[in-house]
Parts: structure tokens; C-alpha cells; sequence
């Protein structure tokens, strides 16, 4: 029941969210404050605590070097070794970290444990977690593309890299909406790919047992908040007409810090823009954190040169010690009269020492 009470709190959380703009807007006409002030809190609060996590993360303590490895070492010369699993310098590293980046490879590697009842008796086996895989691709990059596409409302003049985007992107005709009469612009296969992606990710953490035991408010949340936002933006461009003129006025002062808010822009909008400024300002505190955080993880950023090269904890501080020649001076007479084997024996002193060098001589 409790992965039902944290879907039930983020799901009512993200009702909110949008129920809030709706009246701010549709009935007390606040849109300086919802298409201006909260825009601008929500930039503020997200550059503001991505810069205070980064720099936390990267005062943080590493001594020595502990990269995840998955291949060979690199030892002899006639040893084969994996120079990108496990990479011995910095070149090897970068690779590691573009294709970690680009292409989620420890992802990519991951398996799931099922316990599974043969005729043969239980057997534990091992499933490459594929689906995961390719959802969470598919999601990270149908976002920036969409995100790369939003330009188009922030510079008067379209960019060229946008403009290849929207149509490889957009090469999808679908004609005219059943039932309406209405004619639909080309679809964007990104749009579809992301809320796909997010659905998946989120009826996965429903369907298998061990994720959905472990979920949190935290998990469910920006599923919602994302599934929203990519909700709200495919009903503006295919459903609920709005004044593309109008919003462009607004993005485009908004980026030049002269922001002003036009006439005709409808209350979806206000949403959409809302249910944005939401989640960026809520990214810094929560685990979608893990865009900035992988580039400063040891495991990941680290070569491993531990064979041949020494690594000093810099941030030790001097501590007093008692090193055992030290201790053997402090304590020999005790150490011989109990026995103890000693490295040296015990110098004489006066007399006995003159008669042990005559000895000596003779």
C-alpha cells in the first residue's frame, strides 16, 4: 500500500501544479506573475543550486582512485587490456565518459535478478535489463531534442541547427484530425518518443516488485511532473490552438531581460510554462541531479593507474606517531627481561662499556 500512497501524494502534487495556473491565470488574470516573475524565480533557483551542488561535489574528498572497472588491466605488454573499461590514462577516461554520457553504457551492461520456479526447483537467473536501456535513451534524448527545437522561440531569427531538427524530427504527416476536420502539422516523433519513455519508465517501477518496493514520492514525482509537461506541449501544438506570435514576444523578452507579457496568449500556455518553471526549480534538489553529478563521479571520471602510480591523501593532517624503533628504545630493558626478541641488544654503560671495547681490541 505504500507505493499506492506515494503514487496517490505525487500524482494529487502535480494536479496542483496545474490547477494553480489555471486559476491564476483564467481567474485572477496574473499573468505577469506566471508568464514573468515565477519564470524568472525558477532560472534563479536552478542555476543558483546546480552551481552550490557542483562546487559541494567537487570539494569532496578523493584520495585515491576508485573507477568501476569492467575489463582487463593494464599490466604487461603481451597481456591484452581494455583501455576504455578500464583506461589507464586520461584519453581513455574521456572515452569511458562520452560513451557513458551519449550512450549510457553501464546501463546498457545491466541485468536484473529473477528468482524463477523450474521443474528442476527454484533457479535464480539473470535478465539484461534491455528495455531499460533503450527507454531511457529514447527519453533523454527525445528530451533535448525537444528542448534544442524550443529555440525557435527565443531568437527572432530561427537557427539552422533547429531548423534540420524540426525536420528530421517532424517528417511525419498524420493529415487531418478524425472527427474535427482540424489538419495536424507534422508530428513530431520526439513527442511521442518521450511520453512513451516516461510512461514505460513508470508503469516499470509498478510492475516489478523490488523497484516499486523501493520508489519514494521522489520517484514518482518528476515521472509526473514530465509526463505533464510533455502532455500540456502536445496538446498546444496538435489540440488547443494558441498564439505561437504572441509567445514568441514573450520567450524572445524573457531571454533579453526586457520581458513583457502580450495579449492572447491562452491559459494552456500559462500551464505548460508553469509546470516547467516547477521542475527546473525543483532539479537541483532531487536525483535528476545525476545530469550534472555523473561528470564529477570517481567511478566514472577516474583512470586506474593504482599499479604505477602512488596516490597521497592531500587533505591528510599531521598526526603524531610512535614509530617501533621508538617503542624497542622505550621499552628494550622490559622486552629482553620477558623475553622478547629485541633488534637491538642494550648498550653498556661506563665501566662495562671501557672493558667491552678492551675486549674488543684484544
Amino acid at each position: 500500500m505504500n507505493f499506492i500512497v506515494s503514487i496517490l501524494f505525487s500524482g494529487f502534487a502535480v494536479v496542483l501544479i496545474v490547477l494553480i495556473p489555471w486559476v491564476g491565470v483564467w481567474a485572477a488574470d496574473l499573468r505577469f506573475l506566471f508568464g514573468i516573475i515565477i519564470p524568472y524565480a525558477a532560472m534563479a533557483i536552478f542555476f543558483t543550486g546546480i552551481i552550490v551542488r557542483v562546487i559541494d561535489w567537487a570539494r569532496s574528498p578523493v584520495p585515491f582512485r576508485i573507477p568501476t572497472t569492467a575489463g582487463q588491466q593494464w599490466s604487461f605488454p603481451w597481456i591484452k587490456s581494455n583501455p576504455v573499461d578500464n583506461p589507464k590514462g586520461w584519453g581513455g577516461a574521456v572515452v569511458r565518459m562520452l560513451f557513458e554520457v551519449l550512450l549510457f553504457r553501464s546501463l546498457f551492461r545491466n541485468t536484473r535478478l529473477e528468482y524463477r520456479t523450474t521443474d528442476g526447483g527454484p533457479k535464480i537467473d539473470y535478465e539484461w535489463e534491455k528495455w531499460l536501456w533503450l527507454a531511457a535513451l529514447a527519453f533523454h534524448w527525445a528530451f533535448l531534442v525537444i528542448f534544442l527545437r524550443h529555440f525557435r522561440f527565443f531568437v527572432q531569427s530561427v537557427p539552422s541547427f533547429v531548423t534540420i531538427l524540426e525536420s528530421l524530427d517532424g517528417f511525419l504527416q498524420m493529415g487531418v484530425l478524425p472527427l474535427t476536420g482540424w489538419g495536424l502539422p507534422g508530428v513530431y516523433i520526439t513527442d511521442l518518443l518521450l511520453l512513451a519513455a516516461v510512461t514505460y519508465l513508470f508503469l516499470r517501477r509498478i510492475y516489478i516488485s523490488q523497484i516499486r518496493y523501493i520508489s519514494l514520492p521522489a520517484d514518482y514525482f518528476p515521472l509526473f511532473l514530465i509526463l505533464a509537461l510533455g502532455l500540456t506541449g502536445v496538446l498546444m501544438r496538435y489540440f488547443i490552438r494558441v498564439d505561437i506570435t504572441a509567445v514568441k514576444e514573450l520567450a524572445v523578452g524573457l531571454f533579453k531581460l526586457s520581458p513583457v507579457v502580450p495579449e492572447g496568449i491562452g491559459v494552456i500556455f500559462f500551464i505548460h510554462l508553469f509546470i516547467f518553471s516547477v521542475l527546473i526549480a525543483y532539479f537541483p534538489f532531487s536525483k535528476l541531479m545525476h545530469f550534472a553529478g555523473v561528470f564529477l563521479s570517481p567511478t566514472r571520471n577516474l583512470s586506474n593507474n593504482n599499479r604505477f602510480v602512488r596516490h597521497v591523501n592531500p587533505w591528510n593532517y599531521p598526526v603524531a606517531t610512535h614509530t617501533y624503533e621508538e617503542y624497542e628504545d622505550e621499552f628494550r630493558e622490559h622486552m629482553i627481561e620477558v623475553g622478547l626478541p629485541v633488534e637491538k641488544g642494550i648498550e653498556p654503560k661506563g665501566a662495562e662499556a671501557e672493558a667491552s671495547e678492551e675486549a674488543q681490541k684484544e
